[in-house]
């Protein structure tokens, strides 16, 4: 089973940082990690990044029991407004 990390949004529909999950590929794990988190969580894998060991993946990627899968959502927040004082 391989380890999943959540960041962000991801960790706040989960209620958890990480986990352990079963499946043969990143798609696998991330159908688990649907399947035990839910709805909120299936739409914020719509638009997050999804990493293995450090590395951009597709859904295809093969893991084993040593790999680390991280959820990282969109980074939103900030100032439109560069370079003004306030």
């Amino acid at each position: 089973m391989a380890q999943i990390r959540l960041f962000a949004s991801a960790r706040e529909a989960a209620g958890t940082k990480s986990d352990t999950l079963p499946g043969a590929t990143v798609g696998e794990v991330l159908d688990a990690a649907i399947a035990k988190y839910g709805a909120d969580f299936a739409g914020i894998l719509e638009t997050a990044a999804v990493w293995c060991n450090g590395d951009a993946v597709e859904r295809d990627h093969a893991v084993v029991d040593a790999d680390e899968v991280a959820v990282l959502p969109p980074v939103s927040g900030g100032s439109d407004a560069i370079g003004e004082s306030r």
